[in-house]
């Protein structure tokens, strides 16, 4: 008899590869020809789901193309929110698209000058902006998509769309109604490069940036009352040192501090200089001098003395100011109201006019000179300014200065500080409230809490205007009468409403007096007006979203309760300065709280060497061609593998290795739904309280798993998910359990099958839907190709519930057992892997162990007697009470059966089976 065919061998048409970058597709346009993700918000709703939001902060359309921090960012979204939506919340998740701003505007600009076209007017560049923004999102929305990511990406929002620009009006409309917008003078932080005013959130640091650093001699012209007693040093001067030359033109005052000792020091090459007492002594090594020290006063004393600017006839003055330290330099701060904030207020104190003789493309003005007119202030400007300086013997010493100096993070190029007329948001009117609010937010990591607090804390007022056109207008007025600005929530409404139906051209279609209402007149009686020119911040677009966006929208904000805050904000760590700032001031504006509970951040892509990946290196990752190799799910995986709290490495080596992680989980799974094929859900109920042992356990190890996995989801460590799988496909099930109940599935009797398929039932009930979160492609498969009498009545695996804790299956004591049981496998292993060496056996089922055991260990081993063979995986085991602990691996009696490979001395004992052992016998004459 040909006993192979009483064999119950695995069978399912589940692929054992993936075929990734093939399949996905079309799992993908099953999941969008079926309105997969409607479906599943419907049942939600059906239920009355208690809701979870994740609002997404709209990438920039600055190109159609994804890097690999912006996959890693929405792979991150969608496992949180497939995640939440498996655990019973409505969790929409509604695509964004951030459109506006410079890159674009500048995009289109490189464009013309390429053709050598004519200067297109702000309508044109609005319009291929508009071409362009719309070109990319088609770009990126589909390779979102393949990313596996599952949303409403036919209603995605966009920052151009004329309900979002209105909504964002009103927002700004509220803030003007609150007194929070103002217009006014002051130095701003100022882009050359982009001609444009920038915020906070738009400047980084460089280390180790070279200046030019000057100390530089002011001859003192008047001594206060008080300080006259310093008349007797003739030709006194007062020291300053700055690292920006550039600004000495601008000079209109020198600030000291009016605590601190001042010195008046001798020098032979200069004469009688005055610096602060503390930094005399570095002051003189710098200019290679042994100075002595005259006299010694307060600053307070020289307070309302004057000095002549050594490029200028004018004369200014000596001031007080407590923001000068003692750190370096000469304690004497060169004071340039125009090119600094603390120059600005302390000038404002004692009513110094403010100079800024510097333009929008940074180049000194005919304010600063003829010899310095059209320099640009970073470079030629510096150098002339020192050459002057020099030349008039005001240049007292010079030198490289290395230090952070803040730079344009879109143009990468040095920024400077230029006084000009801009709108500003008074951050200072609610910072209280925001600083308390970020203490009620949780943040993902905790140190997220640290950096925005500081942020908030030392920030200045938001400057909101651009100088560009490619964005939401300031809907400001001036009269033409007497210049008086307009801005009132009722214009600011009137505007919004032609916005809303016309998008925001209308501001570059109508004439001024069109957008006022009807009969609007200045106080001066004027009626004609012209309209403001600058536009928004683009970070007040995005930083409006919990307004323009989800109070907007009522399958978002909570059960009618607009203004509630989002469930999470998830973004890359330099949101902080950014959308969580933005949005976190104006949602502090208007509701007086903030517009999320959770923060949850992650670092950057490094390549795997730990580099910052760049072209020119050749070591940027492309995440079109991972999908293109890999597939979307071993993409998906990397990002499930690593801890994103700080920066994160990927390459070719850790992408291999996680597809072979990736083939054992899908094998894993395959093994599972091979051995199902003829499971019936309907007629195969199996007690508990009849498996065997090791299926027991078995049970109570995927309680541990579901319950280890669950808490690795709800602290959004997907990290410790992966690892917790990986382990338990790999360890638990292949290398133990599948491995010790192969024969049970395969030659076994039925009740004996019947208990192992429970047990697999089991596993795959909560593998499925704890895969899909991160791998849905491989998930839904897997559901597709469940064994037909196994099937259940749900269209995708999306619609599936995450597994429940069965306190049932948890059995402390059993786990303790094992747990000494696998102990004295390992050992049993040791000894059969020396037997094989010997070449006595090829396999493990081949030999039987004699185990000699202590009482305590024996009693152990006695309880599970009859599974030891099965746990050990050998053919027989021995037991024997003794002093002393040792294992005996041997050749097992007897020979081997030829249906099971077992070797038995029960051959031949059943009398219609004589080739096969006792126990197969009795198993192929049950299943006749």
């Amino acid at each position: 008899m040909d006993y192979k065919s009483t064999l119950n061998l695995p069978q399912t048409n589940f692929p054992m590869k993936g075929d990734g970058p093939r399949r996905e597709p079309e799992i993908q346009k099953f999941w969008a020809s079926n309105k997969i993700y409607e479906k599943t918000l419907e049942k939600r709703k059906k239920a009355n789901a208690e809701r979870f939001l994740l609002h997404d902060g709209p990438p920039y359309l600055s190109s159609g193309n994804i890097h690999i921090g912006t996959a890693l960012n929405k792979i991150l979204k969608d496992i949180v929110v497939k995640y939440k939506t498996l655990t019973g919340f409505y969790s929409p998740y509604l695509p964004g698209f951030d459109c506006h701003g410079l890159p674009i505007e500048s995009a289109i600009s490189r464009e013309r000058k390429k053709e050598g076209d004519k200067i297109l007017s702000p309508l044109e560049i609005r319009n291929q902006c508009t071409e362009f923004v719309l070109k990319n999102k088609k770009l990126q929305e589909e390779k979102f998509e393949r990313l596996g990511v599952l949303g409403d990406w036919e209603h995605a929002y966009m920052t151009i769309d004329p309900k979002f620009e209105a909504a964002q009006l009103r927002l700004f409309g509220e803030m003007v109604d609150k007194g929070y917008i103002y217009r006014g003078l002051k130095p701003v932080f100022w882009c050359a490069t982009c001609q444009t005013a920038l915020a906070e959130a738009e400047v980084e640091y460089v280390e180790n940036h070279k200046s030019p650093s000057v100390y530089v001699s002011f001859k003192i012209t008047k001594l206060s009352g008080i300080a006259k007693k310093l008349e007797k040093f003739k030709d006194l001067k007062i020291v300053i040192w700055t690292t920006t030359p550039w600004t000495i033109p601008g000079n209109m005052a020198i600030c000291l501090n009016k605590d601190f000792e001042y010195a008046v020091i001798e020098s032979k090459k200069f004469g009688y200089l005055l610096v602060a007492k503390d930094l005399s002594s570095q002051f003189c090594q710098k200019i290679s001098e042994e100075c002595k020290i005259l006299e010694t006063f307060s600053g307070k004393e020289l307070e309302g003395s004057e000095y002549k600017h050594p490029l200028y006839r004018r004369e200014s003055p000596v001031i007080l100011g407590d923001h000068v330290t003692l750190e370096t330099g000469t304690g004497c701060v060169h004071t340039a109201p125009g090119h600094g904030l603390e120059d600005f207020t302390v000038a404002q104190k004692y009513e110094i006019k403010v100079i800024s003789p510097v333009d929008s493309k940074g180049l000194l003005t005919e304010e600063a000179g003829e010899n310095l007119k059209g320099l640009y202030a970073h470079k030629g400007g510096n150098q002339k300014v020192i050459e002057l300086l020099a030349q008039l013997g005001a240049l007292i010493y010079q030198e490289d200065y290395y230090h952070s100096y803040p730079h344009c993070w879109r143009s990468k190029t040095p920024i400077m500080f230029r006084a000009t007329e801009q709108w500003f948001c008074s951050v200072k009117d609610f910072r209280d409230k925001a600083l308390s609010e970020i203490k009620k937010v949780t943040w993902v990591p905790k140190i997220g809490e640290n950096r925005i607090y500081a942020m908030v804390e030392s920030r200045t007022d938001w400057c909101i205007s651009r100088q560009r056109v490619w964005g939401v207008p300031i809907p400001a007025f001036y009269c033409n009468g007497c210049n008086k600005e307009h801005l009132n929530k009722a214009i600011v409404e009137h505007v919004a409403k032609f916005v809303e139906e016309k998008g925001t051209n209308v501001w570059w279609e109508l004439e001024a007096e069109k957008l006022l209402p009807n009969g609007y007149k200045c106080s001066c009686q004027n009626i004609k007006f012209k309209k403001e020119t600058d536009i928004m911040d683009v970070w007040f677009d995005s930083g409006s979203t919990h307004y323009s966006v989800v109070d907007q929208n009522s399958d978002l904000f909570d059960k009618n309760q607009k203004g509630s805050p989002s469930e999470i904000y998830l973004e890359g760590s330099d949101q902080h300065r950014g959308w969580f700032q933005s949005s976190l001031l104006t949602s502090v504006a208007i509701n007086g709280k903030a517009p999320y509970k959770t923060v949850l951040t992650h670092g950057f892509v490094l390549d795997e060497n730990g580099r910052k990946m760049s072209k020119s290196m050749g070591n940027v990752i492309d995440p079109d061609k991972v999908i293109g190799e890999y597939g979307a799910d071993i993409l998906r995986l990397w990002v499930a593998s690593i801890d994103y709290s700080s920066d994160m490495r990927i390459g070719q080596t850790m992408l291999k290795q996680l597809a072979e992680v990736y083939r054992n989980i899908r094998n894993t799974m395959r093994f599972i739904l091979g051995n199902l094929y003829d499971y019936d859900l309907n007629n195969s109920e199996t007690l508990y309280e009849n498996l065997w042992n090791i299926d027991k356990y078995a049970l109570h190890k995927l309680e541990e798993i579901k319950e280890e996995v669950t808490k690795a989801f709800e602290d959004y460590e997907f990290y410790r998910f992966y690892q917790i799988l990986q382990n338990y496909c790999a360890v638990d099930l292949s290398a133990f359990y599948f491995d010790i109940v192969k024969d049970r599935l395969y030659a076994g009797k039925k009740s004996s099958r019947l208990a192992v398929q429970f047990v697999l039932k089991e596993i795959l009930e909560a593998l499925v839907p704890i895969l899909c979160p991160v791998m849905p492609h491989l998930a839904e498969d897997i559901h597709r190709h469940l064994p037909l009498k196994f099937k259940k009545p749900v269209e995708s695996v999306i619609f599936l519930n995450w597994p429940l804790l069965n306190n049932k299956f948890k059995n402390n004591k059993l786990n303790s057992d094992f747990l000494n049981l696998l102990s004295i496998r390992s050992d049993a292993n040791n000894k059969l892997e020396a037997l094989r060496k010997e070449g006595v056996i090829g396999k493990s089922v081949e030999a039987k162990l004699i185990i000699n055991s202590d009482k305590t260990k024996g009693e152990l081993l006695s309880e599970y007697r009859d599974e030891l063979p099965m746990i050990f995986n050998v053919s027989k085991v021995e037991l024997l009470e003794t002093s002393d602990c040792r294992i005996e691996a041997l050749l097992a009696d007897g020979t081997k059966c030829p249906r099971c490979w077992k070797h038995s001395t029960e051959i031949g004992k059943h009398s219609k089976h004589s080739t096969i052992c006792l126990p197969c016998a009795e198993a192929v004459e049950e299943d006749k």
